[in-house]
């Protein structure tokens, strides 16, 4: 089997507020997911990692939304493939459908990582235990490029916490995503919608320490990057490519498929 498939209900804590549907943050939490237990059934997920002194990290994601994201309470599946490995690069590419159609697609680079040294170690295991399906959702696996700012937008500051950290002791990918969001104001958000974001993550960063996201304008017409800094160096760059809101499709209005209680 080449693709792992898993079903995910989406949840009230996955949803956007405004319209009652998946907020892109969640998808690229489903992802994370989906890769942990498919790399779960064939003996490498992160506890399998750890008795070798290894564990895995990601260090981009890219994904574009090509059609409304499901309500609250609907049926997601995500299938997820690894598509090309390096000597010590893992591309993974995956689709996200509901109702049998893609509502986004992407790719992500992930590496193993020695514990002790810091450093990726070869991939040899990875071409041992996995089938390589060759299917690009996003065309050829290009390295990040994050477009070059124009004007600041807007800047928030934050203290890592321990809602922040993740098993690994270390910042969570998703508090990073959560930061970027964050800068870009209410009013803005309910007007549009998100319809690409590109993710590097640079370095790890812990409990206490101080963080600063820095949004800012592009000249590309509505994109933005999110610059996610501790004590000047950049951690993670975040670019947001936004197209105007046409939804006008109520949860209320919608057919939505509530599975019985008993």
């Amino acid at each position: 089997m080449n693709k792992y498939t898993k079903k995910y209900t989406v949840i009230l804590d996955n949803m956007d507020l405004n319209r009652y549907r998946l907020r892109p943050i969640s998808a690229i939490m489903y992802l994370q997911d989906a890769f942990a237990r498919y790399t779960a059934t064939k003996r490498l997920a992160a506890y399998d990692l750890f008795a070798t002194n290894q564990y895995w990290i990601v260090t981009e994601f890219n994904i574009d939304f090509i059609n409304d994201l499901p309500f609250w309470s609907e049926e997601i599946e995500v299938s997820i493939w690894i598509s090309e490995v390096t000597k010590l690069k893992v591309y993974t590419d995956y689709e996200l459908k509901y109702n049998g159609e893609v509502f986004a697609k992407g790719n992500a680079l992930w590496f193993i990582i020695d514990k002790e040294t810091k450093k990726p170690v070869k991939t040899d295991i990875i071409s041992e235990r996995f089938d390589i399906c060759n299917e690009l959702t996003l065309g050829e696996h290009k390295k990040f490029s994050l477009p070059e700012s124009s004007e600041v937008y807007t800047k928030l500051q934050h203290k890592n916490n321990l809602s922040d950290i993740d098993f690994n002791k270390h910042v969570n990918n998703k508090s990073y995503i959560n930061l970027a969001e964050m800068t870009a104001p209410e009013e803005f958000k309910k007007t549009r919608k998100l319809k690409s974001i590109h993710i590097r993550f640079n370095k790890e960063t812990f409990l206490d320490d101080l963080l600063i996201c820095t949004t800012s304008r592009t000249d590309i017409p509505d994109t933005y990057t999110h610059i996610i800094e501790k004590d000047g160096i950049s951690v993670c760059d975040i670019s947001t490519t936004w197209i105007m809101n046409n939804d006008t499709n109520s949860i209320v209005e919608y057919n939505l498929q509530v599975k019985n209680e008993k």
